[in-house]
């Protein structure tokens, strides 16, 4: 199982890289996570050099595929290049987007007739492409899924560990990386978050 995070120039750190940590909860052979960007080297909004593990073009072939945010969003979906890299598909795909990387998602036209979420600088570029925003973390429908605030990064994350391992290693994946003395807290919020949006609703913890 392969799931991938796009990340551009730019970057928030935050969408990235706790997905990317939440994701690697899973301790399984077959269970990959990479970083995936138009370049090697990538740099974030606060100066953090890392780099790509693959390219867009393999992102296209992965299971799931979370879109982060960063502050050169709008040049990344200007640019009829990078745009043409992504090839993505929610008929064969898991799609998820945070904060700007729901412009992404919504350029492409994969967000036709579906709302999202998005952060508040985001929003009205969102809703130029047509799409509606709306005022809650997290939204999903099929295999799309949106995310708006730097910090619902871990229900993105927490969806697809529930769409593709169950409910029990999304839930074991957030209670460890929750607060201590907070995790059956944090544990419900994002139940009460995610359940209603999979494919079969479970009670929230």
């Amino acid at each position: 199982m392969h799931i991938s995070i796009l990340t551009f120039d730019g970057f928030n750190e935050l969408d990235s890289l706790i997905a990317f940590g939440i994701l690697h909860r899973i301790k399984k052979p077959d269970w990959r996570v990479s970083i995936a960007g138009p370049t090697k080297q990538l740099r974030s909004m606060n100066g953090l050099d890392i780099e790509s593990h693959i390219t867009l073009e393999e992102a296209g072939r992965a299971d799931a595929v979370l879109v982060g945010s960063g502050i050169k969003t709008r040049d990344v979906v200007a640019s009829e290049e990078i745009m043409a890299r992504l090839q993505l598909d929610p008929s064969r795909q898991l799609l998820g987007a945070q904060c700007s990387g729901t412009l992404i998602l919504a350029k492409l036209g994969l967000l036709d007739k579906v709302p999202a979420c998005t952060d508040l600088t985001t929003k009205p570029w969102v809703q130029e492409a047509g799409v509606e925003v709306l005022n809650q973390p997290f939204f999903a429908r099929g295999n799309l899924a949106t995310a708006g605030g730097c910090l619902a990064s871990n229900y993105l994350a927490a969806w697809v560990i529930a769409r593709l391992e169950g409910i029990d290693a999304a839930q074991s994946a957030i209670h460890y990386v929750a607060p201590v003395g907070e995790k059956d807290e944090y544990v419900a919020r994002m139940m009460k978050n995610i359940a209603q949006f999979l494919p079969q609703p479970v009670a929230a913890a």
